[in-house]
């Protein structure tokens, strides 16, 4: 609901007089509201929203187009965009049943228009981003995404949804191997990098586990773990008739990447926490 005020002056000859002041208020028929399916994010995401419009008056209302920022952001003396919109995922409902696409101008900011809500009925509007390089990824971050419905001379109406940065460990594992060859009867040394690019350290209670089965068979082996030599038994199982190895639940630990972001391109770049385990023996 909208107010307004409005006051008449009366002049005549050298004299001014002033009304009372008439308060009024417009009725604003329609109302929306903006939803992520999902309330996080990390790299390279596909983010869903959907923006519901009620329209509580008791006639159709034609011609609107919805605009969205894709999550706009001030950076120097500039902006920037951490979504991008991804083609053709807009759906168009009224009243829940599917609709003809409207027209869509995937720009800066995204643009759907040609959109109609019937009297006392709804239209939902669908689509899906993607986060690119300029969504924030230190710990604490969020995007805040807003949509403005506006045309045929209605109030715009602007509705907005804040997601965060997921604060949780993302991890990867190579294995590598070496010599290559080796001589029979040599020491094979496998090497297993860990890296953690969330924001999250990967501690105990994640209960990290890496396992494998050696083939060939290794014997005599010696363990360690970035650099500090592991225990069997305590800190990993090792079978030297079937040759599976693997850690024990919670014994491997890994730092949480470092997020910085350019100060002159406004990108962010991480650097992955990283663990190495060691694993020798002999063929």
């Amino acid at each position: 609901m909208a107010r307004f005020t409005n006051q008449a002056q009366l002049r005549y000859g050298n004299a001014v007089a002033n009304s009372n002041i008439a308060v009024g208020e417009i009725l604003e028929v329609l109302s929306a509201t903006k939803t992520a399916v999902g309330d996080s994010y990390r790299q390279n995401d596909s983010i869903t929203y959907v923006v519901s419009i009620v329209n509580s008056g008791a006639t159709p209302v034609t011609g609107l187009t919805l605009t969205d920022n894709l999550g706009e952001y001030s950076f120097g003396d500039g902006t920037l965009l951490p979504l991008d919109y991804t083609e053709e995922t807009v759906n168009y409902y009224v009243n829940g049943t599917l609709q003809a696409t409207p027209a869509v101008a995937a720009g800066t900011p995204l643009t759907v228009s040609g959109i109609s809500v019937p009297a006392g009925g709804n239209a939902t509007i669908v689509y899906e981003t993607q986060t690119n390089a300029f969504a924030p990824l230190a710990p604490g971050s969020a995007i805040t995404n807003a949509a403005t419905i506006s045309g045929n001379g209605i109030t715009p109406v602007t509705v907005q949804e804040t997601i965060e940065v997921e604060e949780e460990p993302l991890l990867t594992i190579t294995k590598s191997v070496s010599p290559v060859p080796v001589t029979e009867n040599g020491t094979l040394t496998y090497t297993f990098l860990i890296q953690n690019s969330g924001s999250a350290e990967a501690d105990e209670d994640t209960g990290i586990v890496i396992t494998d089965t050696f083939n060939p068979l290794l014997e005599d082996l010696t363990v360690s773990y970035n650099g500090a030599t592991l225990t069997e038994g305590t800190d990993y199982t090792y079978d030297a008739a079937t040759g599976e190895f693997a850690t024990i639940e919670g014994r491997i630990t890994i730092p949480a990447g470092k997020f910085i972001q350019d100060p002159v391109t406004g990108t962010w770049n991480v650097t992955p926490g990283v663990g190495t385990l060691t694993v020798k023996g002999t063929v």
